[in-house]
C-alpha cells in the first residue's frame, strides 16, 4: 500500500505522499515487492500524478526503471465524496472515477478499489439503490478500458452478496480486507463461499474484534482459515500489505512482510505478487 514504506505524510495514517512518492519505488524494488497500490485522496487530489498526463508519464518511468508495477488504485477520495450520500457531489464523483478508469489503464492498473466503509458505509436500502444506480453509470467505461471496479464494504456477507448480484457486469469485483473482516466478526468461510470467485485483490491487515489495526499476528485474523479458503477458490491474484504502521513506516513494514512470508511458507501457499 502506497506510503507504507515511507514516513507518514502530514501525520496521516494512509495518504498519497505528495512530493516524495517516487522514493517508494526504489525501496519496493529492494524488497522484491511486485507492485505498489496507489492512493487517490480527496485532499490535494489535483496534486496526485494519477490525475495528469505528466504525472502518468512519471509513474510509467518509475515502473520501468524499478520493475515495480502499479496494479491497483485505492480510491479513498470516494470516502469523502461517495456515490450514495451527497448527491450534490455525484457528478464530480462520476467524473473522477471515469478519469481514474482511463488513466489506470494507461499505467497497467486493472483494479480501482471503492471503499464503502466508515463514513462511506452503505447504511440502508435507499443508499444501496443510489450506489447501484450511480456506479452503474461508470460500468461501460470500465468495460471499455478493461478495468475492474472493486468494492470494499463493511456489509455483512449476505448483504454484500445481494449487492454484488445487482450488477450484471463482470467488471464489478470484490476487494477483501482480512483485518476489517476480523474486526467485524465475519466468518471468512461464509464470505469466500458467497463471493470468493469475485475477489480480485486482497488487503492484508490484522485487527482485534471491534478494534483497530495491530501488528500482523496480534489480532483476530485466522491465517490458517485464510490460506485454506484461498486454496479453495484457487486465488491467483495479488496481496497488498495494508498492515499496521508507525510514523516511520519502513522497519515495521519489513517485520510484517517477514511475518506474512512465513505464513505463506507455513501454509504451503504459492504466491509471487505481494506489495
Amino acid at each position: 500500500m502506497q506510503g507504507r514504506l515511507l514516513p507518514k505524510y502530514k501525520g496521516r495514517y494512509q495518504a498519497h505522499p505528495v512530493g516524495y512518492w517516487e522514493k517508494e519505488f526504489q525501496i519496493a524494488s529492494n524488497l522484491n515487492l511486485d507492485c505498489i497500490e496507489f492512493i487517490l485522496d480527496h485532499n490535494e487530489y489535483d496534486k496526485n500524478p494519477l490525475m495528469t498526463n505528466s504525472g502518468l508519464d512519471i509513474i510509467k518511468k518509475n515502473i520501468d526503471l524499478h520493475n515495480v508495477k502499479v496494479r491497483s488504485i485505492c480510491a479513498d477520495i470516494f470516502m469523502e465524496i461517495p456515490f450514495h450520500k451527497n448527491l450534490k457531489s455525484l457528478n464530480h464523483s462520476i467524473e473522477i472515477l471515469n478519469i481514474l478508469i482511463k488513466n489506470s489503464s494507461l499505467i497497467g492498473a486493472k483494479e480501482i478499489i471503492i471503499p464503502c466503509v466508515d463514513q462511506s458505509s452503505i447504511n440502508n436500502e435507499m443508499e444501496k439503490l443510489e450506489f447501484i444506480k450511480n456506479i452503474s453509470r461508470c460500468i461501460d467505461y470500465a468495460e471499455k478500458f478493461d478495468v475492474n471496479i472493486s468494492l470494499e464494504t463493511d456489509l455483512n456477507p449476505i448483504s454484500f452478496c445481494d449487492l454484488l448480484n445487482e450488477f450484471k457486469s463482470d467488471k464489478i469485483k470484490v476487494n477483501y480486507d482480512t483485518g476489517n473482516s476480523a474486526s467485524l466478526g465475519y466468518d471468512i468461510e461464509e464470505e469466500f463461499k458467497l463471493y470468493g470467485s469475485k475477489i480480485s485483490d486482497i488487503h492484508i491487515k490484522d485487527r482485534k474484534y471491534l478494534g483497530g489495526s495491530v501488528f500482523l499476528g496480534k489480532g483476530d485474523v485466522n491465517f490458517s482459515k485464510f490460506f485454506k479458503v484461498l486454496n479453495d477458490i484457487n486465488y491467483k491474484s495479488f496481496f497488498i500489505l495494508q498492515a499496521y504502521r508507525d510514523d516511520e513506516g519502513l522497519d515495521i513494514f519489513k517485520q510484517q512482510l517477514n511475518y506474512f512470508l512465513k505464513q505463506i511458507k507455513k501454509h504451503e501457499y504459492s504466491c509471487n505478487n505481494i506489495s
